[in-house]
């Protein structure tokens, strides 16, 4: 498998858990929804760029 893909697939896993992080005594809730909001966009764009990539592959370029 190629290496950018796992990187890609890194990206999504890492969008995901910030996405899913937790509201505790540090992070405040407005704080906690700017990390949804950035983890939401990162596992957008890393997936839209998996799919690229696999396109691109079956296409043969």
């Amino acid at each position: 498998m190629n290496q950018v893909s796992l990187l890609y697939l890194a990206c999504i896993l890492a969008g995901y858990a910030l996405a899913n992080l937790p509201t505790s005594a540090v992070i405040t809730p407005e704080l906690s929804n700017i990390f949804t909001i950035i983890g939401g966009l990162t596992m957008i764009v890393f997936a839209v760029a998996l799919i690229i990539q696999g396109v691109r592959a079956i296409i043969g370029r």
